[in-house]
C-alpha cells in the first residue's frame, strides 16, 4: 500500500543499465523474429540486415519500417494471423482486432506468457497514477474485441475492487456510479466530458453525490492537452489521467504519474524512436514528429519499426518521480492532420484554444474546404451558458488565438449556442473535410460522426453526400 512503484527495479533502473536491457532484449528478439516469423525472415534477407548486424541500439535505423499496410496485407496473404506472427496458433491464447476503419479488422495475437506481461505493465501504470487495493475501480472501455478491454484485469492483478462495465448507456453508467460509489473511472476525455455534462443534467452533483477521485483517459490527445485535463479535473472534481495505447501490440503501454509531465513508456517492452514522416530520419528528442514502435518482448508477432501514425515527442530525462523511462506526448495523428499555408495543424492545437477561453463550452468542430486551390479550414465553437461576452468578442479571441499558436488563421469562425454541437460517448470526430466539393459546399449534407442517442447506440457513422 505504501510502496511508491509497482515495479522499482524496472521502473527505476539506471538509464545505462536500461540501455543495456533493451540492446540485449532487442537482439534476441530480432533473431526470434528473423528465426520464426516467415515475414521478417525474407523481409530482412531482401533489404540486406541481419539480427547479427545489430551491435548497438542506433544500427536499428538499417532495418525496414513496416507500418499498418503492411501488417494488414500480411493478414489477408496469410489468414488468419498473417505471417508477421513467429509462433503457431495453438500457442496464441488472445487477439484483440482494430476498429477495421479501412474495412480489415487486423488482428493482435498474444501468447500466455505476452498476455500476463501485458497485464503486468497495465499493474504498473494504473500503479503510477495513484490506483491502490482500496479503490472501487470502473472499467468503462469496450470489451468487444478491443484491446483496452482486457486491461482491467492489471486492475484486478493489483488488487482493486473492478466493475467490468464497458460500454452501457450513459444512465446505466451513472446509476452504477452512485450505486456502487467507484472512485476510479476509465474512459475518453470526450466521454468523461459527456457523462458529466448529462449528469448535471440529471441534477446529480458530480462533487458530492458520487466519489470518483481519478479519471483515466485514452484514446484521443485530450488528456494531455493541460486546458482540457484542467476542464475535465474541474467538472468532475478529480484528478485526470492520461494513457496511451496501441493495438497493434498491447492495451495502455504508457501513462501519467502524478507529476503529469508526459506518459512513461514501458521501454522494457517497447523502443522507441522519434522521426520526420517526410524524410523519415531521426528528429531529436523534445522535437515533433512520428513515433515509431519496436517490441522488445512480445513473441507472438513482433513489430521492428512499427510507423505509429502517432505524432508526438519524446522527453528522456529522469522524471521528478524517480521513474527512468522515457515520457512520451502525442499530439495527433498524421491522418488527422491538414496543411495550412505550409503549417501542420492538428485538432489538438484547436483544442488547446477552445479549451483556454473561459466563455466556450470547450466543444468544437473544424471544417475542411479548398478555396482558389489551398486548403482552409473553419472553426465552430459553443458559447457557454454563463458567458457574458458578445459572439463578436468570441470569435476575435478565436481567431486571434489561434493565429498565434499555429501562425495561421481559421478561415472563419462561427459561435454556436451551448449543446448545438454532437457530444460524442467515445471518441470524437472534431474534423469535416469537404475538400473536393468547392463550390458546393452550401449542398453538401454530413452526418456526424459519434452522434449517440440516449441508448448510446450509433446514429451515423461519417458518411457523405452530395
Amino acid at each position: 500500500m505504501t510502496k511508491k512503484y509497482w515495479n522499482e527495479e524496472i521502473e527505476t533502473l539506471p538509464l545505462n543499465n536500461l540501455r543495456k536491457l533493451q540492446l540485449k532484449s532487442l537482439q534476441e528478439h530480432l533473431e526470434f523474429a528473423y528465426q520464426h516469423s516467415p515475414y521478417y525472415g525474407a523481409s530482412f534477407r531482401k533489404h540486406g540486415v541481419l539480427p547479427s548486424d545489430l551491435k548497438s541500439l542506433e544500427d536499428l535505423y538499417r532495418f525496414p519500417f513496416i507500418d499498418k499496410k503492411v501488417e494488414r496485407d500480411r493478414q489477408v496473404a496469410s489468414p488468419l494471423l498473417g505471417d508477421l506472427v513467429a509462433v503457431e496458433e495453438k500457442d496464441v491464447v488472445f487477439v484483440s482486432a482494430s476498429s477495421g476503419s479501412t474495412g480489415v479488422p487486423t488482428l493482435s495475437p498474444f501468447t500466455k506468457e505476452d498476455f500476463y506481461e501485458f497485464q503486468d505493465v497495465e499493474s504498473r501504470l494504473f500503479w503510477a497514477a495513484g490506483m491502490r487495493p482500496t479503490d472501487r475501480y470502473v472499467h468503462a472501455l469496450n470489451f468487444t474485441l478491443f484491446v483496452g478491454g482486457p486491461d482491467v484485469i492489471g486492475a484486478q492483478n493489483l488488487g482493486a475492487l473492478c466493475l467490468w462495465v464497458g460500454t452501457i448507456p450513459s444512465e446505466r453508467l451513472l446509476f452504477i456510479l452512485k450505486e456502487f460509489q467507484p472512485t476510479i473511472i476509465w474512459t475518453t476525455p470526450s466521454y468523461a466530458w459527456y457523462l458529466g455534462e448529462t449528469a448535471q443534467k440529471q441534477g446529480i452533483n458530480l462533487h458530492t453525490d458520487l466519489s470518483i477521485r481519478k479519471i483515466i483517459v485514452a484514446g484521443e490527445p485530450g488528456g494531455s492537452i493541460p486546458a482540457t485535463r484542467k476542464a475535465i479535473e474541474e467538472l468532475w472534481n478529480a484528478d485526470l489521467y492520461d494513457f496511451f495505447g496501441i493495438s497493434d501490440i498491447f492495451g495502455a503501454c504508457a501513462g501519467m504519474c502524478d507529476k503529469k509531465d508526459g506518459l512513461h513508456l514501458a521501454e522494457d517492452h517497447i523502443y522507441v524512436e522519434v522521426i520526420d514522416p517526410g524524410t523519415l530520419e531521426p528528429v531529436p528528442d523534445g522535437q515533433k514528429g512520428e513515433l515509431v514502435f519496436t517490441t522488445l518482448r512480445k513473441r507472438a508477432r513482433p513489430l521492428i519499426r512499427f510507423r505509429t501514425g502517432d505524432i508526438g515527442l519524446v522527453n528522456r530525462e529522469q522524471c521528478e518521480c524517480g521513474r527512468t523511462h522515457a515520457r512520451i506526448s502525442v499530439t495527433g495523428r498524421i491522418d488527422d492532420m491538414i496543411i495550412v499555408s505550409g503549417v501542420n495543424v492538428f485538432p489538438s492545437d484547436i483544442e488547446y484554444v477552445v479549451r483556454n477561453i473561459p466563455s466556450l463550452t470547450g466543444e468544437y468542430r473544424i471544417t475542411v474546404v479548398e478555396e482558389n486551390h489551398m486548403t482552409k479550414f473553419d472553426i465552430e465553437a459553443e458559447r457557454s451558458v454563463h458567458a457574458n461576452v458578445s459572439d463578436e468578442y468570441l470569435v476575435n479571441q478565436i481567431s486571434h488565438l489561434t493565429k498565434t499558436r499555429l501562425g495561421v488563421k481559421p478561415r472563419q469562425v462561427k459561435v454556436l449556442n451551448s449543446g448545438e454541437l454532437p457530444r460524442a460517448t467515445h471518441k470524437a470526430k472534431r474534423i469535416v473535410d469537404l475538400r473536393g466539393y468547392k463550390g458546393r459546399e452550401e449542398k453538401v449534407e454530413y452526418f456526424e460522426v459519434n452522434k449517440y442517442d440516449k441508448n448510446r447506440s450509433v446514429v451515423s457513422t461519417g458518411q457523405l453526400s452530395h
